[in-house]
């Protein structure tokens, strides 16, 4: 018989954010051993390098579609399909540890499809402006402009909360402030590329649909309107 007073020690996460997380790992596990000679055999050494290739954001490919006008789906998929591979199992741990602790907290005060559509929208403009702003031959890979996207929610729930109490609402903007600002000195001493353009965006990008996708704000936006009219 189970005690009614025990409490689990690790909080229920929402069931969008494990299947987030369960696809990001299950991929990364699959190449991990791979590349540890476990599953696969010889050739895959390789397996991570082609699903870069088939699955990974181009800006090249995006902008042949941009000037030719054709829209290929399978090229257009890969806005959505991008952020579930990474380039190591070290490039994967921070995207997924972000993607767990901002996703939980983004699903229990906006809910589960909001969280889910930030995570996926950011991913899609980060590797947008990755693309629109550079000539970058780099491809793109990894959660990194959708983690962002996660942080953005959860400034802008940190800068409802700090108005609401009549505080300073630049607070709200620390952590982006804090990991921009490591990224700068990391550059320092290693060559970080260019994904940082990226993960802004993607940071710009969620914050900006909180205003439309937050529970009330919609509400909020038509009784101004009205107000005005």
């Amino acid at each position: 018989m189970s005690d009614p007073s025990f409490e689990s020690p690790i909080n229920k996460l929402p069931g969008a954010v494990v299947l987030l997380c369960v696809a990001m790992i299950g991929v990364e596990a699959g190449l991990s051993f791979a590349e540890a000679g476990i599953i696969g055999g010889p050739g895959a050494i390789g397996w991570r390098l082609g699903l870069v290739r088939d699955f990974g954001f181009s800006g090249e490919i995006f902008d042949a579609m941009w000037d030719t006008g054709r829209w290929s789906v399978d090229h257009l998929l890969r806005f959505v399909t991008y952020p579930f591979i990474h380039l190591s199992f070290s490039h994967s741990i921070f995207a997924i540890v972000l993607t767990l602790a901002l996703g939980k907290m983004v699903a229990e005060v906006m809910g589960q499809a909001v969280m889910l559509a930030v995570w996926l929208l950011s991913g899609v403009i980060g590797a947008f402006f990755y693309a629109l702003l550079l000539n970058d031959p780099v491809w793109l890979a990894g959660a990194y402009p959708n983690a962002y996207g996660l942080i953005g929610a959860y400034s802008y729930v940190m800068w409802r909360t700090l108005g609401a109490a009549g505080e300073q609402q630049l607070r709200a903007f620390s952590l982006i402030a804090m990991l921009m600002g490591l990224q700068l000195i990391w550059s320092l001493f290693a060559s970080i590329g260019n994904g940082w353009v990226a993960d802004l965006a993607g940071f710009f990008g969620g914050f900006a649909m909180c205003f439309l996708l937050a529970p009330g704000e919609w509400r909020r936006i038509v009784a101004r309107l009205r107000q005005r009219g």
